[in-house]
């Protein structure tokens, strides 16, 4: 069901459609925690730290993927906006055409280079033939990734959020059944994590397939929107590269911090997995404000009313700040609850990485409402069509993650990779919030059309 986010009430619409996104984007990240969780408690603190290294690879690839799927959709909302329902179905086209090619080209590119990337991020010897086992499968099935992701945005893009939270809720459910099932039953260790994951993903592909199919007719292309045209072509890529790209520089970065803490050890190794799939789902509210935000600018860009953009960053920079000091607070208080999830309180080493992971968590929970700006302000930016500005802020991101692991953790440990995030959202908050309020300025100069 498609939804018109140009007329009506801003804080309301952008509201209850992040409200799904909410759920949605949340169960995105559980497949990694539930990967993360069963690994931990089930094959011990070795195995977690072989899963968890692979999270920044993982970063690489997948945030490449869904940074060009996002790219590339927000011409598909904006040609929604503007009530273009022949552009609407040639994006779909596009998007599907440009997806795949970005997706094979990737898996040519990694999977051959997978085992020498470990050895470059110097992956401790005892963890690195799990995190292999892991990653080459992930890897390997990146072409099912970017079927779901793709069509999840699509879908999003012409207002809908709630559909595809319940297909991947659906989805999750498949993995965190077949997860237990691969790794205890089956006996399959770590793979087995890994190909339930994949396997889950393409059922859920599936389910997206067969929905758009009955219930989204916007969506549905003719043989005519599929004939090769470049100015189309061309106008997804100037939106989709450079958020993919930006997504990669941003995961250098977190590779940079993933190599110096592999030199710290297999315990910070742990902690810092931990961490990152509890930090991944408590930031997952504000990142779907952020998403509600890009797909809200896009319709009303494209409908040319841009006063209601201001308005809607005003209500959604309300309600994501409120939700970072909370949430913030709720992981500083109870962070070590959330960490003996994880590795439990009685097994080796867990003390000292219930400790490390606490001191990552009060870190960056201290700092969330730094990101909420940040991701607000980006995705206001890439809603409008705007690709280098949330770039650069990508670039900073990496110089500040660089900075963090290079100088901080030689000097300070464990708590300098800790500071690898705040610093990278300080940084690309700078240019970001320098842009909008210049985009800001230049959109008020124009005659605003706006309706009840």
């Amino acid at each position: 069901m498609t939804k018109n986010m140009t007329e009506g009430n801003p804080a309301r619409l952008i509201f209850f459609f992040a409200l799904p996104l909410v759920a949605g984007n949340m169960m995105q990240q559980l497949y990694a925690f539930v990967d993360t969780l069963i690994v931990g408690r089930f094959l011990g603190v070795n195995a977690l730290a072989a899963v968890g290294c692979t999270g920044s690879l993982m970063f690489l690839t997948l945030g490449f993927i869904m940074g060009f799927c996002t790219g590339v959709t927000i011409y598909t909302g904006q040609r929604f906006g503007a009530g273009d329902r022949r552009g609407v179905r040639q994006s779909a086209a596009a998007c599907i055409l440009l997806g795949a090619a970005v997706a094979l080209t990737l898996t040519a590119i990694v999977l051959p280079l997978t085992w020498t990337l470990l050895i470059l991020m110097e992956t401790p010897p005892e963890i690195i033939d799990g995190a292999y086992d892991f990653i080459s499968i992930i890897f390997a099935g990146l072409v099912i990734f970017l079927l779901l992701y793709l069509q999840n945005c699509l879908v999003r893009a012409l207002g809908d959020s709630k559909t595809p939270t319940i297909l991947l809720a659906v989805t999750l459910a498949i993995n965190v059944a077949l997860e237990p099932v691969a790794i205890l039953v089956l006996g399959w260790g770590i793979p087995g994590a890994a190909l339930a994951t994949v396997f889950s993903q393409g059922i859920g592909a599936l389910l997206f397939w067969i929905y758009i199919r009955r219930r989204v007719p916007a969506l549905h292309t003719r043989w005519s929107d599929w004939k090769p045209n470049t100015s189309v072509l061309m106008a997804h890529l100037r939106m989709g590269l450079p958020m993919a790209f930006q997504s990669s520089v941003i995961a250098i970065g977190a590779i940079i911090v993933q190599v110096a803490l592999n030199n710290l050890g297999a315990l910070p190794v742990a902690a810092y997995a931990a961490t990152q799939k509890i930090d991944a789902v408590a930031l997952m509210p504000m990142l779907s404000f952020g998403y509600a935000m890009a797909a809200y600018t896009a319709q009303n860009y494209g409908a040319q009313k841009y006063e209601r953009i201001r308005m809607g960053v005003h209500a959604c920079l309300k309600m994501s700040i409120a939700f970072a000091v909370g949430i913030g607070v709720l992981l500083i208080a109870f962070g070590t609850f959330f960490l003996e999830l994880f590795v439990g309180a009685d097994a080796a080493g867990a003390e000292e990485v219930i400790a490390y992971g606490h001191t990552y968590l009060i870190v960056t929970g201290s700092t969330y409402t730094i990101l909420a700006l940040l991701l607000v302000y980006r995705n206001v930016l890439q809603g409008l069509g705007q690709s280098v500005i949330p770039t650069i802020a990508g670039v900073m991101e990496l110089i500040m993650r660089a900075v963090a692991a290079i100088f901080l953790c030689s000097s300070l440990g464990f708590l300098g990779a800790c500071m690898a995030h705040p610093l990278a959202w300080i940084g690309a908050a700078i240019p970001v919030v320098i842009a909008y309020f210049w985009t800001e300025r230049t959109l008020r100069k124009v005659p605003p059309k706006i309706s009840a």
